[in-house]
């Protein structure tokens, strides 16, 4: 998922730089809304890994 991220910040500083401004906001938008989305799942699944603690096989 990260790398979606990477991928568009890669677009929108392209873009940013040959003046495309629709789509370089356009594109750091879905970097944001990817990398929120992104720190919560991992913090959902640190959260989840802490209470169920380590099995022992």
């Amino acid at each position: 998922m990260l790398s979606w991220v990477v991928t568009f910040l890669i677009i929108a500083l392209i873009a940013g730089v040959l003046g495309f401004g629709g789509i370089a906001g356009a594109s750091v938008k879905i970097t944001k809304a990817i990398f929120f989305i992104a720190v919560i799942l991992f913090l959902i699944s640190a959260v989840v890994g802490l209470v169920r603690g380590r099995s022992n096989v």
